[in-house]
């Protein structure tokens, strides 16, 4: 993908890069995340609606790559969609961090539940 294509994307409505994320983890089967050297994984916090913690994930390595510019300890890692639905989904549920789907060029994200996100996961590989 080009440098070209990747900011025409992270330039999209939250609305339009979740939808766009969920056509693409349909399609590749995978979902990247950010992890550091300590092999952490990224987890953001948000100040609105009284405070919550946040796991950001991005449908593509490139895109995950972006964002983790300016941060040379950040590297993206993929999660197999399969692990991702069983697994880390409801650890998040369970620790109450919600995901931010595809954070973009102007740090605004999409933010669901984690059970939102696997019933919108799950309805989208149906179609595939």
């Amino acid at each position: 993908m080009s440098d070209q294509n990747i900011d025409h994307m992270l330039e999209q409505t939250c609305e339009e890069r979740y939808e766009y994320f969920l056509d693409a983890v349909g399609e590749e089967r995978e979902i990247w995340i950010l992890i550091n050297s300590e092999q952490h994984f990224l987890k953001l916090h948000s100040d609105e609606d009284g405070g919550y913690e946040y796991l950001p994930v991005w449908p593509t390595q490139e895109f995950a790559e972006a964002y983790a510019t300016n941060d040379s300890d950040l590297k993206p890692k993929s999660i197999p969609l399969p692990q991702f639905l069983n697994r880390w989904l409801p650890g998040l549920n369970k620790d109450s961090i919600e995901v931010g789907v595809f954070p973009g060029a102007d740090n605004s994200v999409w933010i669901t539940e984690p059970t939102d996100l696997e019933q919108d996961l799950r309805d989208t590989l149906s179609q595939f």
